[in-house]
């Protein structure tokens, strides 16, 4: 998957903390037209459509068009950084190329990632909207979580799928109070340290992120507006 932007412009002088300029690719959030959900602190895989044998990551891989059911099946892939002057793994599907740090970001097959043991024990363990263990819909991604994920933050027992954009009632009520500007921002992510962040998503399939980290110290950072 494509990085999603984060909301607001990042701080020169630190880049691990954010400034309270608003990312111009992320006006829309501002305007209150996204949907806020909770960011999950896992590693992102997706399921995707392989027309006979050849890959298709969000449209931009691959050409013609499927005539047949049976050309259509869907393939596991893991999300893969390849940092610049470094060769593509096997099978690599390259997506974007980072402006700034020249990685590249991309997808490899599941079969070779290092979290393949992890993702076969969730397979059958996916979390969706209205739904308590769901199935794989071709063209999503997901994070997987879990004992041996990231320091598993949440306590799992086993390792699930939860589907980008999962909405339990319990999170969906606490960011209906989540005021759109910087300190609010700032005072809600700092007042919820179970979660990551937050990820808001227009309805044009457009995405912007914001990480808790980004602002523990960018209050501190950045002098307030005037």
């Amino acid at each position: 998957m494509r990085k999603i932007p984060t909301l607001f412009r990042r701080d020169p002088d630190d880049l691990r903390h954010v400034t309270r300029e608003v990312h111009p690719d992320c006006q829309w959030v501002m305007a209150g037209e996204g949907i806020p959900t909770r960011k999950y602190d896992g590693t992102c895989v997706g399921y995707f459509p392989a027309v006979r044998g050849e890959i298709r990551v969000h449209g931009g891989v691959g050409s013609g068009e499927v005539n047949e059911p049976s050309d259509l099946t869907g393939v596991w892939l893991a999300r893969r950084e390849v940092k610049p002057g470094r060769a593509f793994p096997p099978g690599y599907v390259a997506e974007q190329a980072d402006p700034v740090t020249g990685k590249n970001v991309g997808w490899e097959p599941m079969a070779q990632s290092s979290f393949a043991k992890f993702h076969a024990e969730a397979a059958d363990k996916i979390m969706d909207n209205g739904e308590t263990w769901g199935v794989p819909v071709l063209g999503a991604t997901y994070e997987l979580v879990g004992p041996k994920i990231n320091g598993n933050p949440y306590g799992l027992n086993e390792h699930v799928l939860v589907r980008h954009g999962y909405q339990a009632a319990v999170d969906y009520n606490a960011m209906q109070t989540i005021a759109l500007d910087f300190d609010s921002l700032r005072e809600w992510l700092l007042g919820h340290p179970a979660w990551e962040g937050v990820v808001w998503h227009h309805p044009d399939g457009r995405m912007a992120k914001l990480k808790r980290r980004d602002v523990l110290a960018a209050g501190a950072a950045v002098a307030p507006q005037s």
